[in-house]
């Protein structure tokens, strides 16, 4: 199993705070499925989500095109300044070769793998072109964490019930 590693909050809060626009490579149309969900989290946060599934590409998903991969994001697409990789760690490295290859000189600062997703090598490579990475933790659960909105139960549904 992927170990739990640590990065201050101070980190982690600051990459959240300097991304305007991820691409989330390996979204689902799907809403049950937990890219989907991230990504629609952070579109109404004010991120401006990017949608990367070569499965979908070319639909509209969250109001973008779904590009196939990194390298199909077109300029007039803007800058994007953080990557958000749902595939499995042995996937990585490719993807974040695309971003340094396609990405750097738009705005690219983090690459972010997502819970239980970990390749040293790959954020290896993307340190060494200066950007910060995050392994094995999701930008919604830190954004809900270090921005106030999980509450003492854990979790903020907004539906308060007597039910057990």
């Amino acid at each position: 199993m992927t170990e739990q590693l640590h990065y201050s909050d101070k980190a982690l809060k600051g990459i959240l705070r300097r991304a305007k626009s991820v691409a989330v490579v390996g979204v689902s149309p799907n809403e049950t499925r937990p890219s989907y969900f991230v990504a629609r989290y952070l579109k109404l946060k004010g991120y401006r989500v990017i949608p990367v599934n070569p499965g979908h590409a070319g639909k509209t998903l969250l109001g973008m095109t779904v590009r196939a991969s990194l390298a199909d994001i077109p300029p007039e697409d803007g800058e994007v300044h953080m990557v958000d990789i749902f595939r499995r760690s042995d996937q990585v490295e490719p993807i974040v070769d695309e971003a340094l290859e396609h990405l750097s000189g738009r705005g690219l600062q983090t690459v972010w793998m997502q819970i239980g997703v970990q390749n040293d090598a790959a954020a290896a490579k993307a340190e060494a072109a200066g950007l910060k990475v995050v392994m094995n933790r999701c930008p919604k659960i830190e954004y809900q964490r270090l921005f106030g909105e999980l509450r003492w139960g854990g979790f903020n549904t907004g539906v308060i019930s007597s039910k057990l």
